[in-house]
């Protein structure tokens, strides 16, 4: 990993953000905390960094915002904390450009593996020329917008064919039309549908995608789920979330 990936944790609590900068610089990671917002404001005009730890219960204002404003104007990726575990919170957060999602309370361990996971995947798309898969562009560019529809738990093909899902194939479509067209880690997956990381975890993961790829009969396009080898996945065309 280059040394130059730079953490910034946003937490008003002072002994819970100490204890997080202090485990996280033993783990080699150069961190920065900060109490608030506008201090995270002040800090990031005059340093650049590559990571934010948020907590969304801030004294001046809400994670979610100041995570809407990164996502907007930063190359930051962001890891989010908060002691909301409801389906609707994640949601919200994952709306509002979190990469990934932790509960408090957090295991530091759990927070410096996905801090790494990130910052890995940073180093390594430095030298893709690429961000995004190219797989059957020729195919896929033809496609229209699809759309995932939560009062309903359907799936809305190009064509206006609604597809049925399962909270767990709902939960799954939801986390690759965050970024789409983009290749989503095999972990970041398994914790946002609450799977273990682990041989049973990773086959349950593989089998929901192939319960939803069987979910084409009569149907003019295919669920557009691809497959990265060695990586994750990603949902290959244009989706949106209503």
């Amino acid at each position: 990993m280059s040394d130059s990936r730079k953490v910034i944790v946003v937490e008003d609590d002072k002994d819970f953000r100490e204890s997080m900068v202090e485990y996280l610089e033993l783990k080699g990671l150069d961190v920065t905390g900060v109490e608030s917002a506008l201090a995270f404001y002040k800090s990031i005009s005059l340093h650049q960094y590559d990571l934010a730890i948020l907590d969304i219960g801030l004294p001046d204002q809400n994670g979610l915002v100041l995570a809407e404003y990164i996502r907007n104007n930063t190359d930051m990726r962001i890891i989010m904390l908060t002691a909301q575990s409801s389906l609707e919170s994640k949601v919200h957060a994952y709306n509002a450009g979190a990469d990934i999602y932790l509960v408090k309370p957090i295991d530091f361990s759990e927070l410096s593996a996905s801090s790494y996971s990130i910052l890995g995947r940073l180093d390594a798309n430095l030298s893709l020329p690429l961000s995004k898969p190219a797989v059957e562009p020729a195919i896929e560019k033809k496609q229209t917008q699809w759309t995932l529809i939560r009062n309903k738990g359907t799936l809305c093909s190009p064509a206006g064919e609604e597809i049925k899902l399962t909270s767990k194939e709902f939960d799954l479509i939801e986390r690759l039309a965050i970024s789409p067209e983009t290749i989503i880690q095999r972990q970041d997956l398994l914790h946002a549908l609450d799977y273990e990381d682990n041989e049973k975890g990773n086959r349950s993961l593989d089998a929901l995608v192939h319960r939803l790829r069987l979910k084409k009969d009569g149907l003019k396009y295919n669920i557009p789920l691809k497959t990265s080898h060695g990586s994750g996945y990603f949902f290959a065309a244009s989706i949106n979330i209503i």
